[in-house]
């Protein structure tokens, strides 16, 4: 794996050095535990576990690389390969020996995660003061997130606060940016959308265009954008209390060919996908048919990328975010804890044969994933045109598409309580775990 870093760690602290120790201490015990209560029998049960962890491993590339019935055997095998393991230990009374390694690995992870995640320590978007709005406009989808709009009364409840509603109910697709521009000039001084990304994305380089704030309404089926704003996705009537008690955040926003998106934009194999008319219905299921094509050199669109300066050859698939996502995901769904970086995070999949597939699977190092952050990506193809997902939806593009960065662009109103915010989850580098647990005063780790 390709990765570049864009930032020191801080200075660590006492207890995250002794967390560091009780790591590598708790690691040490899982693997003296097996070797010295089990004696020799340790050997053979050792290459058990192996086995099974390679047996489990093959079903799960195969589940995701095969169509039919070899992909539900090997979700079976993968299913029993656990299982078929404990009775083995269980069969040569070794499973009490099993349990406690085990546990002990258990809590050398959790003990990894706690030392770094001090490093974590800048976390939260600044955030600052911000005066009600007086005449604030929201768009709402009916349709969206399978009716939340009406099962939540968002609409009265918004008129209640002295909203003015626009309701897409027509049959034909509304202009969401004619319509958000129009009320800039009717006098509105705050743009909200209770819709999907996409629709969030419309208005908000409306608002971004007037320097007027915006307002997130999770009412679309994901929401990822009020995810990482730290929204709550279970009741999106409580993104209103923005309009009464808010505070203000400034947030990058992504911009590609003239089209701006809050989350991502995706080429290759995931764009493919996201260009099927079966997507938008049953994204897993249709992910899943088509994922083995991602898995194999056959199909699809050649892609080339250039990152600041970094090639990225022949990528299968290749994600552009709005601010690069934790731990180095790879298709987008996990969560990014700050939105105001003024970067892209990259990330690229070239998995050629098996092998590599599998080794990322198991989030090895590798040539196979490409992670980095850059501000401007010029994505090339060997076709005129060429597929992308922006946020979701499905368009083509003329090559080369260029994907940039406008750092700060977006006021957006929040509520002064958000549910959803919450630490985002450090990566297991154990390069760092060293460092926090040698002796002596571990210095702030340099860029790479």
């Amino acid at each position: 794996m390709r990765y570049r870093s864009e930032a020191s760690s801080p200075e660590a602290t006492r207890s995250q050095r002794w967390l560091a120790r009780l790591c590598f201490g708790l690691t040490a015990a899982a693997i003296a535990i097996v070797a010295v209560v089990a004696g020799l029998r340790s050997i053979p049960m050792l290459a058990v576990g192996l086995a099974a962890a390679a047996v489990t491993l093959a079903a799960a590339y195969l589940f995701l690389s095969r169509r039919g019935v070899t992909r539900w055997l090997s979700l079976t095998v993968f299913a029993l390969a656990p299982i078929a393991l404990i009775l083995v230990y269980a069969f040569r009374s070794l499973l009490w020996v099993a349990i406690v390694s085990g546990g002990a690995w258990l809590l050398a992870g959790l003990a990894a995660r706690l030392a770094l995640a001090g490093d974590l320590r800048d976390w939260q978007m600044p955030s600052r003061p911000a005066a009600p709005a007086t005449r604030p406009f929201l768009i709402m989808n009916p349709r969206s997130g399978d009716g939340k709009v009406a099962r939540f009364g968002l609409k009265s409840k918004a008129e209640a606060l002295g909203a003015r509603v626009f309701l897409m109910s027509g049959p034909e697709p509304a202009d969401v940016a004619g319509i958000a521009s129009q009320a800039i000039a009717d006098g509105a001084d705050l743009l909200g959308v209770a819709g999907g990304d996409g629709t969030q994305a419309l208005v908000a380089a409306v608002a971004a265009e007037h320097d007027v704030p915006f307002m997130v309404i999770t009412a679309g089926t994901r929401n990822h954008f009020g995810l990482d704003l730290g929204l709550d996705r279970d009741d999106p009537s409580a993104c209103l209390d923005a309009l009464s008690d808010g505070v203000e955040l400034r947030v990058d926003l992504g911009r590609i060919g003239g089209r701006t998106f809050v989350n991502n934009a995706s080429f290759g194999a995931y764009a493919d996908i996201v260009q099927t008319a079966a997507y938008r219905e049953d994204k897993l299921g249709t992910t899943l048919n088509l994922l083995p094509d991602l898995l194999s050199d056959s199909g699809g669109t050649g892609l080339s990328a250039r990152a600041d300066g970094t090639e990225i050859a022949a990528p299968h698939a290749l994600l552009i975010a709005n601010n690069p996502y934790g731990t180095g995901d790879i298709a987008g769904l996990s969560r990014r804890a700050r939105l105001d970086r003024g970067v892209l995070g990259v990330v690229g999949v070239q998995v050629g044969n098996a092998r590599a597939a599998v080794r990322l699977l198991r989030g090895t190092r590798n040539t196979s994933l490409t992670v980095l952050t850059a501000t401007e990506v010029v994505v090339t193809g060997d076709a005129g045109q060429i597929p992308v997902g922006i946020d979701g939806e499905a368009v083509l593009m003329p090559v080369p598409v260029c994907c940039t960065t406008r750092p700060g662009a977006l006021r957006v109103l929040v509520p002064r309580n958000r549910p959803g915010q919450r630490p985002p989850r450090p990566p297991l580098d154990w390069a760092r775990l060293r460092q926090l647990a040698a002796p002596g005063r571990p210095r702030a780790r340099r860029p790479a």
